[in-house]
């Protein structure tokens, strides 16, 4: 048990509301504070990409035991669907048994922020903190960000307000401070295969729905209710665009073009498409995340990722896994545990970044790239024959908690690895043999 401080959390999101728990546990007084209305008091907005909850999110979740309490909300996806515009492929994802988790980010949400006030955190919603004195710890709070602002006085801040961060605005108008973001040309828009009238699913629930067309795609994640929320990512401009799809005929046409397989399920497609806003995709990195032993940020606030990897939010809880073990470690001395917190964490937090970023091109054109199916299948055989010897990328980031630039560092040479593997000449027949077993197994040695 550390001395007990006043803690402020600013951000009451997934990463915010966690954090307080651990927090509690270990004995502080916390205090989250968000600028919006109570999430359990509204309805979700349209503007979410179903989240993929694995190992890391769920080894954070167990450490406060309440990992149960969100298996309750959450449908395991063991395997991709792959949509083709002419036929279905499916690829398992990891070992038998082993799934990422569909749970809708609202849902989630509102059932965090209820496990947080159960241990006793308190809440202060539609809250608008503009600014905080790093020094001191003090929050400024007021309607507007010219007028009158009260000061609340804390022994620790944490920001947890997300990828365009108040507390972090500050931070970046100290000397050496490092940030940057980076905007993709994609966007993305939420739609809805609504459940069939007894409630099951239209499409397989088991599975975490693609369609790949290189530089769009559409995704479906399954939700508890038999519905589905779909994402569509798509360029802002240029040939395949969310700018050329002006008008209700524009998006029937396109979709029964290009995912026609999808127009029977989603019924609403263009009262959806018009009604729920695009939205932008953004990589944001900075350093340092700390102040002192005053100030610190934590998930998206320091560390914003695109979602092709479907580990935005587990990597915001395991930067609170991670925190935790160094408070353990440090016990009062919030400097060293800051220091080391945000020294261990920036090079895995680029790394998902990294890794992030390319698995859009995996999941856009890849997916449908027959050789890269069959790549993964030579991948999936040699792991399963020898899996103390190759665990594949995707099994390191997600089924794992090992370090990301691990993941990252091995994934580089499996690549090279398979591109020589991929090139000997009628692979397409013999790929399940003992030659290109032995060959794998040679070239595994030389690493």
């Amino acid at each position: 048990m550390q001395t007990p401080k006043k803690i402020a959390i600013v951000g009451s999101g997934l990463v915010g509301s966690l954090l307080a728990i651990y927090l509690r546990k270990s004995g502080h007084i916390v205090h989250v504070y968000d600028r919006s209305p109570d999430i359990r008091q509204i309805e979700f907005s349209g503007r979410s990409i179903n989240l993929a909850m694995s190992n890391r999110g769920w080894k954070a979740l167990d450490g406060v035991g309440v990992g149960d309490a969100v298996r309750e909300i959450a449908l395991p996806m063991d395997k991709r669907a792959i949509h083709l515009v002419d036929k279905l492929n499916f690829q398992n994802y990891g070992q038998e048994g082993e799934a990422i988790y569909s749970i809708s980010r609202g849902i989630l949400n509102r059932k965090m922020i209820d496990l947080a006030e159960a241990a006793g955190a308190e809440f202060f919603f539609e809250q608008k903190i503009w600014d905080v004195t790093l020094k001191d710890a003090t929050l400024h709070v007021g309607e507007t960000e010219r007028g009158v602002w009260d000061e609340l006085k804390y022994d620790l801040v944490f920001g947890a307000d997300g990828a365009f961060s108040r507390i972090r605005h500050r931070m970046q108008r100290q000397s050496m401070f490092n940030y940057s973001q980076e905007f993709l040309k994609l966007g993305y828009k939420e739609l809805n295969i609504p459940a069939n009238a007894d409630g099951s699913h239209k499409l397989d629930s088991t599975s975490f729905h693609i369609w790949p067309r290189g530089d769009y795609m559409l995704i479906a994640l399954p939700n508890m209710d038999g519905s589905f929320t779909c994402t569509l990512f798509m360029p802002f401009e240029g040939e395949n665009s969310f700018d050329l799809l002006k008008d209700k005929k524009d998006v029937e046409e396109f979709f029964m073009k290009n995912f026609p397989d999808s127009i029977d399920v989603i019924p609403k497609l263009t009262e959806d498409f018009f009604k729920n806003p695009t939205s932008t995709l953004v990589t944001m990195k900075c350093f340092p995340w700390t102040y002192e032993d005053k100030v610190a940020l934590i998930g998206d606030a320091c560390h914003a990722i695109v979602p092709f990897y479907g580990q935005g939010m587990n990597a915001g809880f395991e930067d609170i896994t991670v925190l935790d073990e160094i408070i353990e470690k440090h016990g009062d001395d919030w400097e060293a545990i800051f220091s080391e917190y945000q020294n261990v964490r920036k090079p895995d937090a680029d790394a998902i970044a990294e890794l992030s970023y390319r698995n859009f091109i995996e999941m856009g054109t890849k997916t449908a790239d027959e050789k890269f199916l069959l790549q993964k299948k030579i991948e999936k055989r040699f792991s399963d024959k020898h899996p103390e010897m190759w665990v594949p990328l995707y099994s390191r980031v997600t089924f794992s908690d090992r370090p990301y630039t691990e993941a990252l560092a091995i994934g580089d040479k499996q690549d090279e690895i398979m591109k020589q593997i991929l090139e000997i000449k009628d692979i397409e027949n013999i790929w399940d043999s003992e030659l290109i077993e032995n060959k794998i197994l040679e070239l595994v040695k030389e690493l």
